[in-house]
């Protein structure tokens, strides 16, 4: 786990090592005080010497002015390394997202990254710090301390060597029982983020249906569960600081009552006595703030493990070795598919799939819900892996190619797709950074957007909130398309995604891609059959299998499914008609 951790360091590693320096250099001046301060009380006041008063006076100012230096070097130097390295962190951890599958994805729910992007990495980098500066300076502070103490006199300093090992064993109790509870607190923040996040996202549908309380209630629950564990953990935690000021106050009175007979009885000066205590306080504040840090590193721990099992988490898809760049046309070809997203063959959504599609060809898929259609088409530009059988693309397996390249020659229309926040034109760039205004104005033509932008007081440079929410389901779709379209994509997938849209522009824009895409193959999923009945030839998909497929007329005679589909929806349109 600090292996993987470390390699987030990268380009901070020198303030990293050079904070610790520092630090050291800080503890072995502060070490240094008490023993000047003993020379000075002993040599110089006592003994009423001015001479030794005045310059061990400007060696103290010197050292002390010297750890102030070098405790501010380090507090630069650490907040530096510390705030570099979680910039690293979340860098690699959103970096590797970008390498999952879908599959990958949905073993970790969106919030739940989230947490760990921001909480968790938060957590680490306090971590951090900690450990690069207090934590290195709490144990060198206490052994030099001690080596020091020891110097003065060594049967009183026996008095830490005893207390030592309480205080260890009391730590390691806290943090067995600590760390389970941050451990289930995080998975709960999980949850606390889910809850807000489907809030936020439904916050239309949650007013309309008057559902406040409800979620209101449902956060609560969360929240109060989050209160529990943070408690617990809490409480337990809350008994280092009585052991460890039960240990200090017991160190202090024994050394005190000691070095009393001490002094009466000249084996012990007064000067000796003051930098005994003050080397007492170090050591037992050393103990205090080692207690301190490994609470956090307790807490940290948890954030690690959650980080760490992101970033070890393998792509189930990848690249081969010698990967194909060049997408060469757009003929598609299933040989023997079956398809599950477990990938257990017992649970397969998609069996036996055989298909030829020449370049070219527009071809429709229609099927009742759950019978797959989405899992068919997802399996082109590999989104998903399939389970047994092969994909073709151009030919070649999609497993041979590159898999930017072979996604960057597939466009897919979703019927939830996204916009992100920007203007309409950076919208669009997203199917081509370089394109030009013309190319952008030319796709919303084909798509049929170009209408309702040029109405819009910005047009192109109209500005879009995130997820779309100022425009309606019907533009956004079209929005969606036209940037599919600057793709110039050798196949185009459209998923459900006119369902938004009128009968009349839905076949506005089938005809605008039949003319000005004629070498794009095509692939339009549908409830509607009439968004299908012109294409090529048309897939009917029944239980996550092929039950028919032909062209309109031929599945009209040999499928009494799509005969169904096709007479109800015209009777539908029959009964408006005359109704109207």
């Amino acid at each position: 786990m600090i292996k993987e951790l470390a390699k987030s360091i990268r380009e901070y590693k020198l303030p990293s090592i050079l904070a610790p320096l520092f630090v050291m250099g800080e503890v072995i001046l502060e070490v240094v005080l008490p023993f000047l301060m003993a020379n000075l009380i002993d040599l110089g006041i006592n003994k009423g010497d001015w001479d030794y008063i005045w310059r061990t006076g400007l060696i103290l100012a010197a050292v002390a002015f010297g750890a102030l230096i070098c405790g501010a070097c380090s507090g630069i130097f650490s907040a530096k390394a510390s705030a570099g390295f979680a910039k690293n962190l979340r860098h690699d951890l959103f970096y590797k997202l970008q390498t999952y599958s879908f599959l990958n994805i949905d073993k970790f729910s969106s919030s739940s990254l989230v947490t760990r992007m921001t909480t968790d990495v938060t957590n680490i980098q306090n971590s951090y710090q900690m450990i690069i500066r207090v934590a290195v300076r709490a144990p060198f502070m206490m052994i030099f301390a001690m080596i020091m103490s020891f110097r003065i006199n060594a049967a009183l300093s026996m008095v830490f060597v005893v207390f030592i090992p309480v205080i260890a064993l009391a730590l390691g109790l806290i943090i067995k029982f600590a760390h389970p509870v941050f451990s289930r607190v995080f998975k709960t923040y999980d949850k606390l983020n889910n809850v807000v996040q489907e809030n936020l996202h439904g916050i239309r549908v949650v007013k309309s249906f008057v559902r406040e309380d409800h979620e209101t209630e449902k956060f609560k629950t969360i929240s109060g569960d989050i209160y529990k564990d943070f408690s617990k953990a809490e409480k337990i935690v809350a008994f280092n600081m009585p052991v460890m000021q039960l240990s200090i106050y017991a160190c202090i009175l024994i050394i005190a009552w000691v070095a009393s007979d001490h002094i009466l009885a000249g084996v012990m000066t007064t000067g000796q006595l003051v930098s005994m205590m003050t080397y007492v306080f170090q050591i037992l504040m050393s103990l205090m703030f080692i207690s301190i840090i490994m609470v956090i590193i307790a807490l940290s721990r948890a954030s690690a493990e959650r980080i760490v099992e992101v970033l070890k988490e393998v792509p189930d898809i990848s690249d081969p070795e010698e990967p194909v760049y060049e997408v060469g046309n757009g003929a598609v070809e299933f040989r023997n598919v079956s398809f599950s997203y477990s990938g257990k063959t017992d649970r397969l959504c998609l069996k036996n799939i055989d298909l030829n599609i020449i370049q070219g060809e527009t071809i429709g898929v229609i099927g009742g819900t759950g019978s797959s259609k989405s899992s068919l088409v997802q399996l082109i530009p590999r989104l998903y892996d399939v389970t047994e059988g092969e994909v073709l693309v151009g030919g070649r397996n999609v497993k041979e190619y590159n898999i930017s390249a072979l996604r960057d020659a597939v466009a897919m229309v979703l019927q939830k797709n996204v916009l992100f926040s920007g203007t309409i034109s950076e919208n669009l760039r997203w199917g081509n950074k370089d394109a030009t205004d013309e190319d952008i104005k030319r796709v919303c033509r084909l798509a049929c957007a170009d209408d309702f932008i040029e109405r819009l007081p910005d047009k192109y440079d109209t500005y879009i909130e995130q997820g779309g929410t100022n425009v309606s389901g019907g533009q956004r779709q079209r929005l969606c398309i036209a940037r599919a379209l600057l793709k110039k994509p050798k196949i185009l997938i459209m998923d459900d995604s006119t369902s938004a849209v009128d009968t009349k522009t839905d076949a506005s824009i089938r005809k605008a891609m039949r003319d000005e895409i004629p070498d794009t193959t095509k692939f339009i999923i549908a409830q509607r059959i009439s968004s299908v009945q012109d294409a090529d030839r048309i897939i009917v998909m029944d239980k996550g299998m092929i039950s028919a497929f032909g062209t309109h007329d031929e599945l009209l005679r040999t499928s009494s499914i799509y005969r169904e589909v096709f007479e109800s929806q015209q009777k539908g349109s029959d009964s408006n008609a005359e109704n109207e």
